[in-house]
């Protein structure tokens, strides 16, 4: 925490007026931004800046190691000193000084990292836990740090500070809540060149690209300029603020009041006595859709009965369900275990010890049902487990519906809107030296890809005129395999923005890590952010800090020359070349001589070249490869186990 000491220095003047010219002097103390505090990583090997307030021309001093640097506030109180370029290392104290006292101890310097994105940038740690138990055993680790930027958004004009924030060192009680991808980013790098790492984790769960574009970039694209100028309004915002919470409550108000196994807020069908004779059979997972065979909104009761063996008796156990779509309330035995408000979190919650019995045991889930199919997710864990002792939960559940309703019209989500979090969440950290950035986000803006590399361009553009260090290393993750496979060759939104993120290779300084192999069908936050943390990290090493020779790129198309029966497609960043890492021939490639209508292919493999071809298409124009939402049997890889990228090279 950031310590402050105030040491009065005025004299005691007998002229009125200047006694009044001292107190008011005497008043405007130093004061530094959020980021400049207990515990911050500076960059090494390069000038940083840190800054702060005073009174109008007051002198501050810096202290630091022996030397003072000084400056002087100027007419509105803002100043700045430089420090040099220092060598990796700390902890340090600083020192500022002017008509008060300001110290901030545990300084590193070292790596700067900048997280941002939507997400699967923000996910936390918390998250993927249960997969990665291990992270528990290497958590401490003080010379890894985060500094998590608040949630907020601002459109009326850049922020000069964030609201809040810290930093946090990596240890045992900090782990859970570090971002996964920048945990394992920071994590690989330490363990490679041993210096400290500080990460700034700057995303937001939904956020378009255009939310994070500043106002002069926006400009360019008039409609979601024309947004950011209208939400400009306060009175706006409330407006639609208060209309959003009210349809909200009048929904929950209503849907609790015509359900029948709700008393007020008590959940009365919550209890053993649950009246089963309207209640039909459903299969846990599944969609509500399967019983009703068309859309019914509103408030689902599930029950089901188990008997369970003694070692789950007098200790706490857990119970998993999986993902529910979208609200759900969960009770065991009539007693109330956990809540969760939306569909994508995972449902992981805790039986208190003494509340399973012997013999039988109800569970009970209230579900609501607010928009869409309603239901439970697939291929999720769905049981009641404790130490090695598992109760499978799928299978037959008796279900009764509570109160049907009309689909409710979701939140305006303001905090998305063209400019805003760029204003609150990016503009205030851009006088902070970082050596890159890493970037995950697109899944928000996947059904309308065709811009998203003109704007990703804009928003780099505007990001590095803003820090003002030069094209600084910029590391997009690609949206990873999700949502149901085909067995034809379609049009993918998902695909189409893929390429999109693969066309911003074309910026300075930017590097692509593909995931086309880590993501899940049935989940748009895939657990695996190792691999992801992974591949980053050889991308920082070789273009951040000129590992030349090693292989950190995945394989992208370079010259394609398209022949009367085949194309040969030349791949750049092949390492010692390309290979398929399950022994199959190359697949999932799609061809075509008209532009529109495509056919799986033949591929063939030689070096870091590919041949695609179909016997029966001749003078081809376009050739793809794992063109689809998820497309499983994308199958090449380089020499390094980088997948090659989806890509459509066109003739």
């Amino acid at each position: 925490m950031m310590k402050i000491k105030v040491k009065f220095v005025c004299l005691g003047i007998l002229v009125f007026t200047t006694l009044v010219l001292s107190h008011q002097f005497c008043l405007a103390e130093i004061s530094l931004p959020k980021l400049i505090s207990d515990g911050m990583v500076l960059q090494r090997d390069a000038e940083v800046r840190v800054w702060g307030w005073a009174s109008p021309r007051e002198q501050v001093d810096l202290a630091f190691e022996g030397r003072v640097l000084s400056t002087v506030a100027d007419q509105e109180g803002n100043w700045e000193i430089f420090l040099p370029a220092q060598k990796a290392g700390g902890p340090y104290t600083f020192t500022f000084r002017g008509t008060n006292e300001v110290t901030v101890d545990d300084v590193l310097f070292g790596e700067v990292w900048l997280c941002s994105g939507q997400s699967n940038m923000e996910l936390t740690v918390s998250r993927i836990i249960d997969a990665y138990p291990e992270i528990m055993e290497n958590a401490n680790n003080p010379n890894i740090r985060q500094f998590l930027v608040p949630d907020r958004f601002n459109f009326k004009a850049p922020q000069a500070d964030l609201e809040s924030g810290t930093w946090v060192p990596l240890s045992e009680q900090t782990v859970l809540d570090f971002a996964a991808v920048g945990y394992y980013f920071a994590t690989f790098l330490y363990d490679r060149y041993r210096v400290p790492i500080g990460l700034i984790n700057a995303a937001l769960g939904g956020s378009p690209i255009e939310s994070w574009i500043g106002e002069e970039g926006l400009r360019q694209f008039p409609d979601d300029y024309a947004e950011m100028v209208k939400y400009k309004s306060e009175a706006l915002i409330d407006s639609i603020r208060k209309a959003d919470q009210e349809r909200a409550q009048a929904w929950q108000r209503t849907v609790d009041l015509e359900d029948p196994g709700m008393d007020g807020r008590n959940a009365v069908w919550a209890s053993a006595d649950w009246p089963g004779d309207e209640s039909t059979e459903f299969q846990v997972p599944g969609f509500f859709t399967e019983l009703t065979g068309a859309i019914r909104n509103g408030s689902y009761w599930l029950r089901k009965t188990v008997e369970v063996p003694e070692s789950f008796l007098g200790k706490e156990v857990n119970l998993w369900l999986g993902r529910i779509v979208d609200q759900d309330f969960a009770f065991v035995n009539g007693t109330f275990v956990g809540t969760t408000g939306y569909q994508y979190p995972p449902r992981k919650y805790k039986i208190p010890a003494g509340v399973l019995k012997k013999g039988e045991n109800s569970i009970t889930v209230r579900v609501l049902s607010k928009s869409g199919r309603g239901g439970f997710i697939a291929d999720k864990p769905y049981y009641l487990f404790t130490g090695s002792d598992t109760i499978s939960l799928e299978g037959g559940w008796k279900l009764r519906m509570g109160a049907e309703m009309e689909a409710l019209r979701g939140p305006t989500f303001i905090r998305w809107k063209p400019g805003g979090l760029y204003n609150a969440m990016i503009a205030p950290l851009e006088k902070y030296r970082i050596r890159g950035a890493l970037w995950y986000q697109g899944e928000s803006n996947a059904g309308r890809p065709d811009d998203y590399a003109e704007k990703l361009s804009v928003m780099l553009d505007g990001w590095r005129n803003g820090w003002g260090i030069g094209d600084f290393p910029f590391f997009i993750v690609q949206l990873p395999n999700f949502m149901k496979t085909t067995d034809q060759p379609v049009e993918s939104s998902w695909a189409r923005l893929r390429q999109e993120q693969l066309d911003c290779l074309d910026e300075k300084n930017t590097g692509l890590a593909v995931t086309i192999d880590l993501g899940e069908w049935n989940d748009v936050h895939p657990l695996n952010k190792k691999d992801v943390g992974y591949r980053l990290s050889l991308l920082a090493r070789k273009l951040a800090y000129s590992e030349k020779h090693l292989v950190a790129e995945s394989p992208v198309p370079g010259k394609a020359r398209f022949g009367k029966e085949k194309v040969v497609i030349h791949m750049d960043h092949s390492g010692k070349g390309l290979k398929t890492l399950d022994g199959n021939p190359p697949g999932y490639f799609a061809i075509s001589n008209d532009g529109e209508t495509l056919r799986w292919a033949k591929a063939q493999i030689k070096g870091s070249k590919i041949t695609v071809w179909h016997d029966e298409v001749a003078n081809p124009t376009v050739v793809r490869y794992a063109w689809a939402n998820n497309p499983d049997g994308a199958n090449v890889y380089n020499s390094a186990g980088l997948p090659m990228t989806p890509f459509e090279v066109r003739m």
